[in-house]
Order: structure tokens, then C-alpha cells, then sequence
């Protein structure tokens, strides 16, 4: 199968937005391709955005970030309070801090959440997304629960077992206020990866899918 990648410069200081409705979103999502992309690109840039909180989870969520982002470039790390699970009816003030974010960020690259995910507050995170990125290059996450929405990515980041296990060990150490819930494990995690892995090949028997609507050659 023919690959695309980056320039092969590890120099490159890659621009890329992290968006995420909910505090452990993007790690989720993208938490070991973030990680692979830090590896590679040692001087890429993130500014890193998470759109609902509470007090408790805000303080989860810089962890993770910090945890996940050690060694990159951080522009920024934002935590907002927006009222979980009821985006679609605050989205003015979500769309004019978008605007905010597009005046002050440039990104090669955004992760956002799967236009087709059932969670509201999810498919308005994508939607503003794409409203404000448009001639980006933007790949749609996919998160495991009970809605069974992931759907059929068609882009894959294979990921090397030791980065997958990073992955895992550190949203099951980090967002201890999720245990509770009955998907929040690490099988859980791992069955998708492995799952990912299996679609394309990877050599390393793992991966994390995406959903690229556009791209340019």
C-alpha cells in the first residue's frame, strides 16, 4: 500500500491543533498518533483545546496534556467550561471562541472529532472545525462508546506497540473520575487498536483510524 507522509524533516516545526469536546477526547482519539507525530517531529508546535470541563477534570486534563505534549513545542493548553452536552444550544459563544482560536493559530494539521459521531457536543466540535479550517488538512477521530458510531475511517496511523501502551497506561492512570463507566477500560482501548491494526496492515499489528474527507496530493 502506498504511503503518505510529511516532509522527511525532523526539523519541522509542524503546526497542529488538538480539539476535543470533553477532557480525555484526544487522547482517546488521537492520544498515540500525537505521540508518534512528537517522536518524529520534535519541533512541531500544539495548541491544544478542550471545550468542557469541571473543576475536577479540568485538573485531569492538563495532566494528560502535559503528559502527552512532554517534549513537543506548546503553544498552548486550553481547558474551557462549556455546558456538557449542550453545545448545540451555546453554539454562538463555541463558534466566536473558534474565531479566537483561528486569530491566534495557524495549524498544518487539525484533530477533531467524526462529523458523523452521535454526540452532539462531538459533531459540533467538527462542524466549527471545518467552518473555520478550510483549507487545512483535517483528520476526524474516532471515540469507542456506547453509541456504536465509529464508522469506517479510511486514513490509518500504524503505532508501534510501546506507543500504544503509553497511550493506554497513561488515560488509565491520568482520568481517574472515568473509571466508573463500563467502556472506560483498557481492553477497551487496545481492541480498537488492534482492530485498526488489522484493517491496514500494520506491521506492528496496531494503528489509529481517521476519517480524511480531504487531502491534496
Amino acid at each position: 500500500m502506498l504511503k503518505l507522509t510529511f516532509e522527511q524533516k525532523e526539523d519541522s516545526a509542524y503546526r497542529i491543533l488538538c480539539l476535543g469536546a470533553h477532557c480525555d477526547d484526544i487522547e482517546i482519539g488521537c492520544g498515540g498518533t500525537i505521540l508518534k507525530l512528537i517522536k518524529t517531529y520534535p519541533n512541531a508546535i500544539f495548541y491544544w483545546v478542550v471545550f468542557s470541563s469541571s473543576e475536577i477534570r479540568a485538573k485531569e486534563a492538563f495532566a494528560s496534556a502535559n503528559l502527552f505534549l512532554r517534549g513537543a513545542t506548546v503553544q498552548n493548553i486550553v481547558v474551557k467550561n462549556f455546558r456538557n452536552s449542550f453545545f448545540p444550544f451555546v453554539g454562538a459563544e463555541i463558534k466566536e471562541y473558534f474565531e479566537e482560536i483561528k486569530q491566534a493559530f495557524s495549524p498544518d494539521l487539525v484533530f477533531t472529532h467524526y462529523r458523523q459521531d452521535a454526540h452532539q457536543d462531538h459533531r459540533l466540535i467538527s462542524d466549527l472545525a471545518w467552518n473555520s479550517f478550510r483549507d487545512h488538512l483535517i483528520l476526524e477521530y474516532e471515540i469507542p462508546k456506547y453509541d456504536g458510531d465509529v464508522g469506517n475511517p479510511n486514513f490509518f496511523v500504524h503505532l508501534d506497540e510501546a506507543i500504544c501502551q503509553r497511550k493506554i497506561q497513561t488515560i488509565m492512570e491520568v482520568f481517574e473520575t472515568q473509571k466508573k463507566r463500563q467502556w472506560f477500560t483498557e481492553d477497551t482501548f487496545q481492541a480498537l487498536l488492534r482492530l485498526r491494526g488489522v484493517e491496514s496492515n500494520s506491521p506492528s499489528k496496531y494503528a489509529e483510524a481517521f476519517h480524511c474527507r480531504k487531502i491534496v496530493l
